[in-house]
C-alpha cells in the first residue's frame, strides 16, 4: 500500500530556520512562568521546536497587551539555554484600537517592543498578524527588509493574508517571504482550493495553520457536517491508534504543502500526545475520504 510521503522538517530559504512540522502556540496560555516553562519543555521534549506567540495575546479588551511575550521572555530568562533550541515566532500589526498600523513607524516599534518583552536580540520568524488596508505594501516591505538586515528578524511572513495581498508585498521585498499563515483545519478547507496553498507551495513558503481543530468544533461536532468529519478522521485514528485530534493534525501535515498544524492545547499530556501526527503515514484513500466528508459532496 503506497503512502504519502511523511512530515518532515523544511529549511526556510537560507536563513538555516528549519523548524518542526509542528508547532506549539501560546494565544491561550496564561499559567505562571512555571506553568508555562512545564509546558514548553513538553512541547520541546516531544520535538515540537516551532513556538508561536504575538503582541496581541493576552489582550483582554482592556488590558494585557503583550503580556503572553512577557510571560515567555520571563521564562526564557529564567532558562538562557532554552532560547537556541526553539523557533521563535512572534506576531505584530495590530495596533488596538485602530485596529491595525502597519506603517514604518508603528512596525518599528512594534518590533522593538517584542524584542523587549521576550529578552531577545531576534525574532526567528516575524509575522504580520493581519493585512492594513491603509498602509502601503511598498513601506511594509522596506519595514521587513530592513528588519533582516539589521539582524532584529531571521524571517519572516504573513498571517491572513490573501493571496493577492501575498503576490503584491512579495514583489516589493527584496528577501523572500517565507511564511504564510491562515486558517486552516478539516472544516475549513477553502485554502487548499482557492488558491492558498497552491501559492505557497509556488513561492516556497511554510504555511502555519491556526486553529487546526476548527476552535475545538471538531472534538465537540453538533452539525451533519462536523459529525461526518469527525467520524471520518475517528476511522482512520483508529487504524492508527491515535486520537482524532492527532488525527486532524496529521490529515493537515500530509499536504504536499508541508502545512504546520499550530497545536493550541495548554495541557502537556496533550501536546505531547499532538507529536505523534509527526509519525503518521496517510493512504491516499484515508486522506480523500477525510477531505470528501469535509466537502459534504462526493468528489467529482
Amino acid at each position: 500500500m503506497t503512502h504519502l510521503p511523511a512530515p518532515r522538517r523544511r529549511r526556510l530559504g537560507t536563513t538555516g530556520i528549519t523548524p518542526s512540522p509542528l508547532g506549539w502556540g501560546m494565544w491561550r496560555t496564561g499559567g505562571s512562568v512555571d506553568e508555562t516553562a512545564t509546558l514548553l519543555h513538553a512541547a520541546l521534549d516531544a520535538g515540537i521546536d516551532l513556538i508561536d506567540t504575538a503582541d496581541i495575546y493576552g489582550w483582554t479588551g482592556s488590558g494585557g497587551f503583550g503580556d503572553i511575550e512577557a510571560l515567555l521572555g520571563e521564562v526564557l530568562r529564567g532558562e538562557p539555554g532554552m532560547r537556541d533550541r526553539i523557533t521563535l515566532v512572534t506576531k505584530g500589526g495590530i495596533c488596538l484600537p485602530k485596529p491595525y498600523d502597519q506603517s514604518r513607524d508603528y512596525m518599528e516599534s512594534a518590533l522593538d517592543a517584542s524584542l523587549g518583552r521576550l529578552g531577545t536580540d531576534r525574532i526567528d520568524i516575524y509575522l504580520i498578524h493581519r493585512p492594513d488596508i491603509l498602509t502601503h505594501p511598498q513601506e511594509l516591505a522596506r519595514f521587513l527588509d530592513d528588519a533582516v538586515a539589521s539582524g532584529k528578524v531571521r524571517a519572516f511572513g504573513v498571517s491572513n493574508f490573501t493571496t493577492a495581498q501575498i503576490a503584491t508585498l512579495d514583489a516589493m521585498l527584496d528577501a523572500p517571504l517565507s511564511v504564510t499563515q491562515p486558517e486552516i483545519s478539516p472544516l475549513r478547507i477553502e485554502p487548499l482550493t482557492n488558491g492558498e496553498m497552491d501559492q505557497a507551495m509556488e513561492l516556497g513558503l511554510l504555511p502555519m495553520a491556526w486553529s487546526p481543530l476548527a476552535g475545538g468544533r471538531l472534538m465537540q461536532p453538533q452539525t451533519a457536517r462536523e459529525l461526518a468529519v469527525a467520524e471520518a478522521l475517528d476511522s482512520v485514528a483508529e487504524q492508527h491508534a491515535v486520537s482524532r485530534a492527532v488525527a486532524a493534525y496529521g490529515w493537515l501535515m500530509a499536504h504536499p504543502a508541508g502545512i504546520v498544524p499550530i497545536v493550541g492545547s495548554q495541557d502537556p499530556v496533550r501536546i505531547t500526545e499532538a507529536a505523534q501526527a509527526m509519525g503518521m503515514r496517510w493512504t491516499r484513500a484515508e486522506w480523500y475520504g477525510v477531505y470528501t466528508a469535509a466537502r459534504g459532496e462526493p468528489l467529482p
